[in-house]
C-alpha cells in the first residue's frame, strides 16, 4: 500500500481502522439450521442423560457463578464455551430461560464450535501420558504378576501324581 492510496492525513504506519477490515460472518447465521438438524440439547438434565451424543456445552454470560461452577465440574470432559444471555438464546432457538445448552455431535455442531473455541473457559482434557508405570500396570493387569505363578506346579495335592498311574516295568 502506497502513501498515495491513503485518505489525507492518515499515519502511513498505523494499520487501517479495524471497521475498514472485512467483517467477520457471525455464528448466529447457523442458528436456524441447529433447529432443523435437531442437534440442540437444553437443560442440565437433559444434557447429563445425553453425553454420548454431547459434543460441546454452551452456558450463557447471565448465568449464576454456582451454576457456571457446577456446569464446569459435571461437564469438564467436553468443551464449555461462555456467549450470548438467555434473551439471545430465546431469540434465536425459541427457548424460554434456558443459561446451559449442549450441541450434539455432528458436522455443524463442529462449525459452530470452531467459532465459538476462542470463547472456551475450560481447558481440555489432559491424556495421560505413554509409557509410564501406570502404562505398564496397565498391560499386565497387576504390578506384581508374574509368569512362574501361572505355571501349575508338581505337588499340587488335588491332582493325581501322573508317575503313579503309569504302569511300571514291563509291556
Amino acid at each position: 500500500m502506497t502513501t498515495h492510496d491513503q485518505p489525507p492525513g492518515a499515519n502511513p504506519l498505523q494499520p487501517p481502522p479495524a471497521e475498514a477490515a472485512v467483517p467477520a460472518r457471525p455464528v448466529e447465521r447457523l442458528f436456524p439450521f441447529v433447529l432443523r438438524s435437531r442437534i440442540l440439547i437444553v437443560g442440565r438434565e437433559n444434557l447429563r442423560r445425553s453425553r454420548s451424543k454431547l459434543h460441546f456445552v454452551l452456558v450463557t454470560r447471565d448465568v449464576s457463578a454456582l451454576s457456571r461452577s457446577e456446569v464446569l465440574h459435571d461437564f469438564a470432559p467436553y468443551p464449555i464455551v461462555q456467549h450470548f444471555t438467555a434473551e439471545d438464546l430465546e431469540k434465536y432457538f425459541n427457548i424460554r430461560g434456558a443459561k446451559v445448552i449442549g450441541f450434539a455431535k455432528s458436522g455443524l455442531a463442529q462449525s459452530i464450535y470452531a467459532e465459538l473455541k476462542a470463547r472456551r473457559i475450560n481447558q481440555p482434557a489432559a491424556k495421560p501420558k505413554l509409557g509410564g508405570p501406570a502404562a505398564e500396570q496397565a498391560e499386565t493387569g497387576s504390578e506384581n504378576f508374574s509368569r512362574a505363578s501361572c505355571r501349575p506346579s508338581g505337588n499340587d495335592p488335588t491332582r493325581p501324581n501322573p508317575s503313579e498311574d503309569r504302569p511300571s516295568g514291563g509291556h
